[in-house]
């Protein structure tokens, strides 16, 4: 039976795409408040992004423990309950004229930490929700959502902000979550409550999560590829950027064109996830779509202006197309053969090692830009993201072709 036809599935769906779509609107909503009603400076805004992105390292290893212990739906009607209350509070105050910059930072920190708890819940409930021969199709269709928001909002939060002013813009964001709290209520299928377990010190379970992890040989080697993948790809990021405005000279609405065939690409990955798993194998596409489709990014620092743009949107296009058939598969075999009484432990251990990353590799990427030039920073984070496979590839992934059952993983709660 197709996942369409799970009620529970669709409004999970529609409450993580609402969810996707609010968080990808605040990516210019909150920015543009914070330069056009506040005068931020530079550095001002450099620390607005961080304190959004810092929660994961944070508190990314507490919440797996603290959603082990909870329902994985109530904790995410909760974050977006709460995600929803911070943001209305942006343009009440902007009315009232009380709007100061430490409250943007209080506000993006609280909003960051209600986004770690409701990814790690959202990762968790999966699984329960829709079973073990629906998971890749599930992550793929959750994927598909995210890539359209990610090309949608930020473009939906520029027109908003025009129209309403980036104060209300930031308003319409809260609502987006307040659907997605509707949504996840009316989910009508039961799951299993939380495993009943021995509750240990909290710090003592985060060692059991990151002992899992790290000792699992899949766990290690996913973890670790996608890691190496996320630092070269923070690297590259601010660099294409600045590719495309100063060594193409592009005007700022063809930089965003440009940039969204990366979106677009990774919406056709997240399409096809499912029809590429099944033809390559469940677990052997996890290291082919790395290496397929990552030495093509090799032709970005040989982009131009005119038709060499194509040098820039081709490749662009199959990275981020790679990245998202990646993305699939790895999610789907960690929460395959995660027990699951360590499903959202193993969670948040996982995204606190790869997203912890990415505030490093964008400061790296950055000095490397301007010690060695643009161009060539570009190659070197093109060859760390191809070489990210190393990891998979020295795996026992690399001769499996399907995914194994739930029993082979080695590790025990």
């Amino acid at each position: 039976m197709s996942l369409l036809k799970h009620q529970g599935f669709r409004c999970l769906w529609v409450a993580q795409t609402a969810s996707q779509f609010g968080t990808y609107v605040s990516r210019v909503a909150v920015p543009l408040v914070a330069t056009t009603a506040l005068a931020a400076t530079p550095f001002e805004m450099g620390l607005l992004y961080a304190v959004q992105s810092v929660a994961f390292l944070l508190i990314g290893l507490p919440a797996g423990v603290l959603v082990d212990r909870m329902a994985p739906r109530t904790v995410m009607v909760i974050s977006d309950l709460v995600r929803a209350g911070l943001l209305l509070t942006v343009p009440l105050v902007w009315w009232l004229d009380w709007l100061t910059l430490s409250q943007l930072l209080v506000i993006g920190f609280l909003g960051g930490c209600a986004t770690v708890f409701f990814d790690v819940a959202y990762l968790s409930y999966l699984v329960p929700l829709v079973g073990l021969a629906h998971l890749t199709e599930g992550n793929a269709r959750l994927e598909s959502s995210r890539t359209v928001a990610q090309v949608a909002g930020p473009a939906a939060g520029g027109v908003l902000a025009d129209l309403l002013s980036a104060a209300n813009a930031v308003g319409v964001q809260a609502l987006c979550y307040l659907v997605s709290a509707f949504g996840l209520k009316q989910i009508r299928e039961e799951t299993p409550p939380p495993a009943v377990r021995e509750r240990e010190p909290m710090i003592a379970e985060i060692r059991t999560g990151l002992r899992y992890v790290l000792g699992d040989p899949f766990m290690r080697a996913i973890t670790g590829c996608s890691a190496t993948f996320n630092f070269f790809y923070a690297v590259a990021s601010p660099l294409l950027v600045v590719l495309l405005v100063d060594e193409l000279d592009q005007p700022q609405w063809a930089v965003g064109a440009l940039m969204a065939s990366g979106g677009i690409g990774g919406f056709v990955g997240a399409t096809a996830a499912g029809k590429v798993s099944r033809w390559a194998g469940h677990a052997r596409v996890i290291w082919l779509s790395l290496a397929a489709c990552m030495p093509c990014g090799f032709l970005l620092p040989l982009s131009s202006g005119g038709w060499g743009q194509v040098l820039f949107v081709v490749p662009w296009f199959i990275v981020n197309c790679g990245l998202i058939i990646y993305n699939v598969a790895q999610v789907s075999f960690r929460q395959r053969i995660c027990p699951p009484g360590m499903m959202s432990r193993m969670n948040a251990t996982v995204r606190f090692l790869i997203w912890g990353v990415l505030p490093l590799g964008g400061l790296v990427g950055g000095a490397l830009g301007e010690w060695a030039g643009v161009r060539l920073a570009v190659a070197v984070a093109v060859a760390g993201m191809a070489l990210s496979a190393v990891w998979v590839l020295a795996s026992p992934l690399r001769t499996m072709r399907d995914l194994p059952e739930p029993a082979t993983s080695t590790s025990s709660t």
